[in-house]
């Protein structure tokens, strides 16, 4: 019987892991126990002296020897092992087709509770499906073809594609999947960067129907998976506080946010993108939703015209932050909270009395401690009471697995500012 390597924890390293974070860093690691293949017999050494391969399913041990579960080892990478499984090596092995098949399954079989199959939603959230490293976005376009796109972002899915592929096609049948395996997190693990049709060719550009709007969606060049899915809820939400109100909607990425308030009866929306490829879809969002008479798009630097809009005087009734992550580590923690705290004050100047401010952060670094406290800064500085009418995160299809706190990211607050 195959002996699989044996990863040992340094002394009361294991807690996080045993609380269901799935992430073990090389420097928690005291020694690896594997076969040699000299036949030797089995050794234990350092993690960097072990003869272990990259991309092998390994099993993980507490210093004291109680088994903690099953992942794949990575020594390229800083998380030196990912936790697949809370099984042993061997179980997984002896059929990972099922093994896999079963976790899409688990994952399916949870969206199915809240989304029809008219919806488009994320189907695979990494970790939080226990799937590290798989991101996998179910599309529906207008025609009622269901399109996946995928994204293996680490070694530990990588070494499963060819598994998971085929429990996709079986449990899915899509109509088409587009690889985007091409995120930066790939080079840190050690892979190369990979995008294209996985199969048969399609469309890249296809329209999906969100909350009865209409929303171009670009599945080879939109940003990261090609649309933000995980707004959904909250742009729905949203769009409801928007009757005969006049809504500045920034960083608006697709114009969702705001063809949303549109379709909710606003007055008039304004939204703003830097980015010119931004805006140019933005006006085809607006089109497809014969949004022209109410709704317009501007291209500029969001700092800038909300400065500008202070100067001329311009009122709004809803205005909707929702910025890209202004940190992605936590050394840049300051820095974030300079941005977020300026867009916020001059937005609070904006309102007229009583006005909606949507206020959102989509970055871990940037938690909900570090949001509220800079919501209630940028009051005091704008001289403004706020009250916080809700709080929302990303929809029930980004669960947030317990024991990993990276899986709860979004923070979205409803705020009057009177």
């Amino acid at each position: 019987m195959k002996i699989f390597p044996r990863v040992f924890f340094k002394s009361k390293e294991e807690n996080e892991v045993k609380q269901g974070f799935p992430w073990i860093f090389d420097n928690e690691i005291s020694s690896v126990k594997f076969e040699a293949d000299d036949g030797s017999g089995i050794k234990q050494t350092t993690l960097e002296e072990a003869l272990v391969n990259d991309g092998d399913v390994v099993e993980v041990f507490a210093k004291g020897g109680a088994f903690l579960g099953s992942g794949v080892i990575n020594r390229k990478s800083k998380i030196t092992v990912r936790i697949i499984g809370t099984e042993h090596a061997d179980l997984i092995m002896a059929d990972p087709a099922s093994f896999y098949h079963k976790k899409i399954q688990d994952a399916y079989d949870l969206r199915k509770l809240h989304y029809s199959t008219k919806d488009s939603y994320r189907l695979v959230y990494g970790e939080a499906d226990f799937i590290p490293g798989l991101i996998v976005e179910r599309y529906c376009d207008t025609k009622r073809n269901v399109y996946l796109v995928v994204q293996f972002l680490t070694l530990s899915c990588e070494v499963f594609r060819k598994e998971i592929l085929s429990a996709l096609r079986d449990i899915i049948k899509p109509y088409g999947i587009y690889e985007r395996s091409d995120a930066p997190t790939r080079e840190k693990e050690g892979l190369q960067l990979r995008a294209c049709w996985e199969g048969e060719v399609r469309d890249e550009v296809i329209t999906i129907r969100e909350n009865d709007v209409l929303i171009e969606v670009d599945l080879a060049h939109g940003q990261k998976t090609g649309y933000f899915l995980d707004q959904k809820d909250n742009r729905k939400i949203v769009g409801s506080l928007c009757e005969g109100k006049r809504v500045l909607d920034t960083f608006t990425h697709t114009g969702a946010f705001g063809l949303n308030a549109v379709k909710n009866g606003a007055k008039q929306v304004i939204s703003v993108d830097i980015s010119e490829d931004a805006v140019a879809l933005v006006n085809k969002n607006i089109e497809l939703n014969n949004a022209g008479a109410k709704m317009k798009a501007v291209c500029a630097d969001v700092f800038d015209l909300l400065k500008e809009y202070e100067q001329k005087g311009e009122k709004f009734d809803v205005i909707i932050l929702d910025p890209p992550a202004f940190t992605k580590s936590a050394k840049n923690i300051q820095k974030a909270y300079g941005g977020y705290k300026e867009i916020n004050l001059r937005a609070m100047r904006l309102l007229n009395p009583n006005g909606i401010l949507v206020t959102c952060s989509c970055s871990y670094f940037f938690d909900s401690e570090h949001f509220y406290g800079m919501v209630m800064k940028a009051a005091e500085d704008s001289k403004k009471r706020v009250q916080v009418l809700a709080k929302y995160g990303a929809g029930p299809d980004h669960p947030v697995l317990l024991g990993y706190p990276k899986s709860e990211y979004l923070k979205c607050a409803i705020c009057r500012v009177v």
